[in-house]
């Protein structure tokens, strides 16, 4: 991703890198200074290990050349939690998910969230501090394939806490062509999650410049019980 501050920015200073472990048990953020676009490949061969920092990132997409909706809803999320964490907040290329615009990405645990109003944006941060996510705006986390993030979803809605570390995968059958069942580590227990996808064709667009009708990919819950 590239990301930068919000408003305007200083391109005399020097550049940073930010790497950034999202698997679960394992998250982790480190910086470190840009001198060359090819020093990237130091970075990822494990020759520039970096500093590691504690902080949690926040990237609002404001990518308005992809999709305006992520510029003109992203920037004032932006501008809202730049205001209150100001070390943390970036702007940052697309991300995805057009049609959830504004986006923000929480990191280590790669929580993407969208529609994201100005007004709720602090509420994401504050609550990660919490070590808890905010399940209506959640689209999933990134650390886990589409089938696990629906799993999650339809549990967190059946009364499942809302912790970071709670419902992590314990493992992921494939029943039939897009049907899955996934058993989910709960702090009451494995539960057993069987879910299926099929595409939808809505009536709506799912960029700014889209067209309509557009197709989307649904899940859809088949079951719910303790394993």
């Amino acid at each position: 991703m590239l990301i930068r501050r919000f408003g305007r920015v200083d391109r005399t200073g020097p550049r940073r890198w930010g790497l950034v472990d999202c698997r679960p048990g394992h998250e982790l953020v480190r910086w470190g200074d840009l001198p060359t676009d090819e020093h990237l490949l130091e970075v990822l061969a494990g020759k520039d290990t970096g500093q590691v920092s504690t902080a949690p990132i926040y990237l609002v997409c404001t990518h308005g050349r992809h999709d305006a909706c992520c510029a003109v809803r992203g920037r004032p999320v932006a501008a809202t939690l730049t205001a209150a964490y100001p070390e943390r907040t970036w702007e940052c290329s697309h991300i995805g998910g057009d049609r959830f615009a504004a986006n923000v990405v929480v990191l280590p645990h790669s929580l993407f969230y969208g529609q994201v109003a100005p007004a709720r944006a602090a509420e994401l941060a504050k609550q990660y501090d919490e070590r808890a996510v905010v399940p209506d705006l959640l689209r999933g986390s990134g650390a886990f394939i589409p089938p696990v993030q629906a799993a999650q979803h339809f549990a967190r809605a059946a009364g499942h806490s809302p912790a970071v570390d709670n419902l992590l995968p314990h493992t992921v059958a494939v029943l039939a062509e897009h049907r899955w069942r996934i058993l989910l580590a709960s702090t009451n227990g494995l539960i057993a999650v069987e879910v299926s996808a099929h595409l939808d064709t809505v009536d709506a667009r799912l960029t700014c410049a889209g067209s309509s009708p557009a197709q989307i990919r649904r899940f859809e819950l088949h079951n719910l019980t303790p394993a």
